[in-house]
């Protein structure tokens, strides 16, 4: 070989392993990669073909040069298809004579397609790996030594970059991912963790009810998470640009909710030295959260009665009323129908207020959900209080499991905070909960948990260890597949099918 040939190939080699070793973004790097084999080496328009996860055909990712970006393959067809799914390199010789060469990525003339070969390589994270897509150039006609010499050349530069290119495709899942969490799933479904039938249920029941402006009542234990609910409703509603805002009225006394819920003029009272803006008028335009509705004063009820039907609301210290645009969700742990029939709760706000119940279940009846909601709080204060707590062991999960909860999620919610901040290991052991849930003839655990059946246990198995494998590489959807001696596209399959979303695990750094 010329010395001033192999003298190029060189520094051609140097400047890749200068950019792999840079703290570039993902996306310049390989631009830098693919310039240098274009200025420095007879290869001419360099580009990046890689295979989307979710429709399968191949798609440009990266270019040097003028090309088409929607232009797809599938596996198999056209050159480049061919070598993506046959796991090896190609050399067209001539572009113009060979049949299965298409020209469909960039606008070659007549006169280049008769003078050019094309180099065509695939590309793999490691030898042992699924290919990814492919790395390909044209270049000029040359024997046969001369093409294979650079055909050996781009496949060094595929091996170089396959970590790389990974993410490329990590990128368009991520894009699949991000479009069906903002597109096809409903909003209130991406704040509300649960699989079981019964939270389905309130989540199809808040899902219908949400763009309407009716007045929803949320009925259920303390600690159901019904103020969660009551806010993912607004956010799924024509009105989530405008205020969400709450009230506890157990939490006041009577003689402060009113000037609380409508407001007061300067000198109402004594202690009015300006004035104040109620709820109802602070919410105008958005959704005004009362929870713990039971627990409001008769003359009270009267007021927000009057607010409901006329959508009106006198401060006190004035004669004048407000006209205020509300929508009303309200909550109870309370009976109300009892309170109506002893006369503590006015019979014609209940009807007001019960226009669209909706009931949520107690944690006990959802026992599915805690192995999620476990996991989700053990994230969630991981990251806060910047503890290496990855998992719950075992025998841990079926304390959770078969704890009564009469706290509900709030409860478990206290319980996995408490965990991870007393817990000195990766894994949140049995000793790490309270002595309640250890104590094996507690009073509180009298539900025995249900044999999971084959089917979901297994299931149950699957998602564990995709979780683990993805929190492991940082969310890298490959390095996970290759840990679990799986395919790519069974993993990102099944992730579809749990609903696991790697960009919960992702390392920022790897992000452009």
């Amino acid at each position: 070989m010329d010395t001033s040939v192999l003298a190029r190939y060189l520094e051609t080699l140097h400047r890749v392993v200068q950019g792999l070793s840079s703290r570039a973004s993902l996306r310049n790097t390989l631009q830098e990669i693919l310039t240098a084999l274009a200025e420095h080496l007879d290869f001419e328009r360099p580009h990046i073909v890689v295979q989307d996860p979710e429709s399968l055909n191949l798609r440009l990712s990266l270019a040097y040069g003028q090309a088409d970006p929607h232009v797809a393959y599938a596996p198999g067809k056209g050159i480049t298809g061919q070598v993506f799914a046959r796991g090896e390199s190609c050399i067209v010789p001539c572009m113009k004579e060979h049949p299965d060469f298409r020209n469909r990525l960039f606008e070659r003339s007549e006169e280049e397609m008769a003078s050019l070969a094309f180099i065509c390589v695939p590309i793999r994270m490691d030898s042992e790996s699924e290919v990814l897509g492919t790395l390909s150039a044209d270049t000029p006609m040359a024997p046969e030594a001369t093409l294979r010499l650079r055909c050996s050349f781009l496949e060094s530069i595929a091996a170089l970059v396959g970590k790389r290119v990974s993410y490329l495709q990590e990128e368009l899942a991520r894009q699949h991912f991000q479009a069906l969490s903002e597109d096809t799933v409903p909003p209130i479904s991406s704040s509300i963790i649960g699989v079981s039938k019964s939270i389905q249920q309130v989540l199809r029941q808040a899902i219908q009810v949400s763009p309407s402006r009716a007045t929803v009542l949320l009925r259920g234990e303390s600690g159901t998470g019904k103020e969660l609910m009551a806010e993912a409703i607004h956010r799924s509603s024509p009105r989530r640009a405008r205020p969400f805002v709450t009230l506890n009225c157990a939490a006041l006394p009577s003689e402060l909710l009113e000037g609380e819920l409508f407001g007061w003029r300067k000198g109402a009272f004594t202690s009015a030295i300006q004035n104040h803006r109620g709820l109802f008028e602070q919410a105008d335009g958005g959704t005004l959260f009362l929870d713990e509705i039971g627990d409001l004063s008769l003359p009270a009820q009267a007021k927000v009665l009057r607010a409901i039907q006329d959508r009106q609301i006198q401060c006190l210290g004035t004669e004048h009323f407000i006209t205020v645009d509300v929508r009303l969700v309200c909550a109870t742990n309370r009976p109300l129908e009892q309170l109506v029939e002893q006369g503590l709760f006015r019979e014609d706000l209940y009807y007001r207020i019960n226009v669209f119940p909706i009931f949520m279940p107690p944690l006990r009846e959802r026992r599915e959900d805690i192995p999620r909601l476990a996991e989700h709080f053990l994230s969630l204060f991981s990251r806060e209080y910047d503890r290496d707590v990855r998992s719950i062991s075992a025998p841990a999960l079926d304390l959770l499991l078969q704890y009564n909860w009469p706290g509900n999620v709030r409860e478990l919610r206290n319980i996995m905070e408490r965990a991870v901040l007393v817990c000195e290991e990766t894994a949140i052991r049995t000793y790490h909960l309270p002595l309640e849930l250890q104590q094996e003839n507690a009073p509180c655990c009298p539900v025995h948990r249900p044999s999971p059946s084959f089917t979901e246990a297994v299931n149950q198995l699957e998602q564990s260890m995709i979780v683990d494998a993805l929190r492991e590489t940082g969310g890298n959807i490959h390095e996970a597949a290759r840990s679990l001696k799986i395919t790519y596209r069974i993993l990102y399959y099944k992730m579809k099918k749990y609903g696991i979303d790697h960009r919960m695990f992702s390392r920022p750094e790897l992000i452009d």
